[in-house]
């Protein structure tokens, strides 16, 4: 596959760069398996994925790449929207719906494999590790609670709120008990939820479908298995959003473009499937940016509830503003790089990011499927634990999906888990008081943080823009074809030396295939440049992904967690988890910081100079605390036992 038009890292190192070194044995590899004329752009990532893994894994390239014996490749709803997953041994099959390709290669982040992980865990803990955390509650009859489960608060003698608002904007954990001691039903929560989502919607942007007699349904079986004595668990009954990225039967999914709009995929997505098992009612098809970038999509940009002269951020922009505004109890949101964790900053919620390959994605639009994660965006912590553990684990329609242990521990004896203190990562910036402020409550709570260094770097990993442009290869040539461009003509002026920078960087209104002067979608242009490098490109970005996630893994054998600078460009790569949770109620300051000041809660953990305040809303300041793979059950335990000791959840946004 020659080609003119390669990166840069693969033009500049000397002889003895062992990525260089590997990049010809590669080539020598692909000739054998007979890829030397140009294929399908899925082919090549494919192959590309396959001999990433016969150097990175000891794996023999030709045993991957070729298809088993009369195989052609699986059905073309294999995968990331389909019924029963092809072979992860195959080359993809083109897909007849634009982005339904098949996950051509499983990637796993660690960096011994995660058939070693496995095999290590079931040696240590057991197979009783790999179950599911039951639930129960406690107080009466907690004694005869498995000793592992995760124990639930009932509601007890407390009043049960009567205004709507209140009702609202309880946290999932206490509509569970709320509905269990049958002070509410399922039915009149589903309606106030319906009310406050038809009320904003207008305003917010964070619906697309809302699925009204769907959910009254779902609210009236929820009401009536517990009328019988069936209780599944503590979303029995409780209504929730999911992004627009995932297939449900007979509901519109759009991916935010306006190309889709009205289109069906007859397909439930897995983490749907999963949250109907356990009791949780579908309310509403939730905002994205289009295809997963941003806070834009056809009807608009979606609004951070806090503040309407402000986006919610994306590209899980409608699950953040919808859960921040109660219009939801829960959402279920996805990150390919920041998606998650940015509009939950942005909404001032709680939401896990998990490690990569936790959650299925099946019936899921699939943007780069080494990276794409799906995660809960809630009000608290606790929340975000509990939907987390109903929707974890392997998933056969999803090759890239694994069980680990989730064992959510309240109270953690924070003396004894490692925390690390990150700097901001902004040389010259001046201390973050909120985040000073948050260190010193952890160490209040017995935690004893620790600074680390520089985080690790390697130059050229990543090469992730291959995968979207795969990805979309179908959507591009149809554009293409649309608007009377030759797609090779295209190519050649992103590649071509001076146009912009290179690849992606000419300026708007001066290049002749930039939107403004075609007409195209952003995307489009966006993802042209991906099909510039070659397979061998690929192979090489991937191979210095490898050495990021096992630099990263170094970096981090030390502590459990860390609190500080947001790593979510490395650890899109590297498939870390991270947490966000509110820690402080300011003013946000001009460009997206934030500013102590005249808003400041009175509840401030420590008090800091008024500043002069932007005509901007207080609203809740968030950070992050991010960990080793696979500890998700970690960071939320830390992250929980600092909320429950604050009371930054009595705030609420005021809308009209």
């Amino acid at each position: 596959m020659p080609s003119p038009h390669l990166p840069a890292f693969a033009a500049h190192h000397d002889e003895t760069d062992l990525l260089d070194l590997a990049q010809r044995e590669l080539e020598t590899q692909a000739e054998e398996l007979g890829f030397t004329r140009e294929v399908d752009r899925r082919q090549f990532v494919f192959l590309g994925l396959a001999a990433a893994a016969a150097g990175t894994f000891g794996v023999g390239a030709r045993a991957i790449a070729q298809p088993p014996a009369g195989g052609a490749s699986g059905g073309a709803f294999d995968g990331a929207l389909g019924g029963a997953a092809g072979s992860a041994t195959q080359p993809p099959a083109a897909p007849p719906l634009d982005n339904m390709e098949t996950v051509a290669w499983t990637f796993q982040p660690y960096p011994g494999g995660t058939g070693a992980l496995l095999e290590r865990t079931y040696r240590e803990r057991g197979p009783a590790a790999f179950a599911r955390q039951p639930f129960a509650w406690r107080g009466a009859g907690a004694s005869a609670a498995p000793r592992d489960a995760f124990l639930l608060a009932p509601w007890g003698n407390a009043p049960f709120p009567t205004d709507d608002e209140t009702i609202a904007f309880l946290p999932v954990h206490r509509l569970a008990a709320a509905i269990r001691a049958r002070k509410l039903t399922s039915t009149r929560l589903t309606r106030i939820y319906l009310d406050r989502l038809k009320r904003h919607n207008d305003t917010l942007l964070c619906a697309v479908t809302i699925l009204e007699a769907q959910a009254l349904a779902e609210a009236a079986r929820a009401d009536a298995e517990l009328a019988a004595g069936r209780w599944r668990g503590p979303l029995h009954g409780i209504p929730y959003g999911v992004k627009d990225l995932f297939a449900v039967r007979g509901t519109p999914t759009t991916w935010g473009a306006r190309d889709f709009d009205g289109r069906v995929i007859d397909v439930d997505s897995e983490v749907v499937v999963r949250l109907r098992e356990a009791g949780a009612v579908l309310l509403a098809k939730l905002s994205t940016g289009q295809f997963a970038q941003g806070g834009n999509w056809y009807r608009g940009g979606t609004r951070n509830p806090w503040n309407l002269a402000q986006s919610s951020s994306g590209s899980s922009a409608g699950p953040a503003s919808a859960t921040a505004a109660g219009c939801v109890a829960f959402g279920i949101g996805t990150e390919t790089s920041g998606s998650i964790v940015s509009p939950a900053t942005a909404c001032g919620i709680s939401a896990l990011r998990p490690t990569f390959g936790r959650v299925s994605r099946h019936g899921g639009m699939v943007l780069a499927w080494s990276q794409d994660r799906v995660g809960p965006m809630t009000r608290t912590i606790e929340d975000a634990a509990i939907v987390f553990n109903v929707i974890h684990g392997a998933d056969e329609k999803d090759p890239g999906s694994i069980t680990m242990p989730f064992r959510f521990a309240r109270d953690p004896d924070l003396s004894r888990v490692r925390i690390g203190l990150r700097a901001s990562g902004r040389e010259g910036a001046a201390p973050d008081p909120y985040l000073a402020a948050f260190v010193q409550r952890l160490r209040d709570l017995g935690a004893r943080p620790t600074p680390l260094g520089d985080p690790p770097t390697v130059a050229g990993a990543g090469g992730m823009g291959v995968e979207y442009a795969a990805a979309f290869d179908a959507y591009v040539r149809r554009k293409a074809q649309e608007l009377g461009l030759d797609l090779a003509q295209v190519v050649e002026r992103y590649g071509r030396p001076g146009a912009g920078g290179g690849p992606g960087g000419a300026p708007a209104g001066a290049d002749p295939f930039t939107p403004r002067s075609t007409g195209a979608d952003p995307q489009f242009v966006r993802w042209v440049p991906g099909r510039l490098p070659t397979a061998m490109d690929f192979v090489n970005a991937q191979r210095r992904r490898h050495l990021l996630i096992t630099a990263w893994q170094r970096y981090l054998q030390d502590v459990d967690c860390y609190v500080g600078a947001a790593d979510t460009g490395a650890h899109a790569l590297t498939g870390h988890p991270a947490v966000v949770l509110p820690i402080g109620f300011g003013v946000r300051a001009a460009g997206g910081g934030r500013r102590p000041g005249a808003g400041d809660s009175t509840r401030a953990a420590t008090a800091s100079p008024a500043a002069p305040a932007p005509a901007l809303n207080p609203q809740p300041i968030c950070a992050q605390i991010a960990g080793n793979l696979y500890r998700d059950d970690l960071l939320l335990a830390v992250a929980d036992t600092y909320q429950r000791n604050t009371d930054w959840l009595r705030e609420r946004p005021r809308l009209a």
